[in-house]
């Protein structure tokens, strides 16, 4: 099992920075990627970023170049750097874990909202 659990969520205005942090927990050795995934009202879930095992990187273009996604292995914990924030970006921000087994583990998730 892996439990997951973000922070940093909040209210910012169009231009600031947030970041997120994805502590994780439980089955570590067994995870190969984890991903920030975000769903606004009414909108399905998207990708946002992910990061392997190895610390491939890959993001949604609608935030490429403004937002990075890292991970502290002493801390067990990844991150999501997000500068720049539009409007757009309001969103609850869910981390979610794919082991070597394809199980998919998923935290609770932290709203983002970014006022105009």
């Amino acid at each position: 099992q892996v439990q997951l659990v973000e922070s940093g969520g909040g209210l910012v205005q169009a231009g600031g920075s947030l970041r997120l942090s994805c502590a994780v927990s439980g089955s570590t050795f067994s995870i190969n990627r984890i991903g920030w995934y975000r769903q606004a009202p009414g909108k399905q879930r998207e990708l946002v970023a992910g990061i392997s095992s190895g610390g491939n990187t890959n993001y949604a273009d609608s935030v490429q170049g403004r937002f990075s996604i890292s991970r502290e292995n002493a801390k067990n914990t990844v991150y999501l750097q997000m500068n720049s924030l539009k409007p757009e970006d309001t969103a609850v921000y869910y981390c979610n874990a794919r082991n070597l087994g394809m199980t998919v583990y998923w935290g609770q998730g932290t709203q983002v909202t970014v006022s105009p």
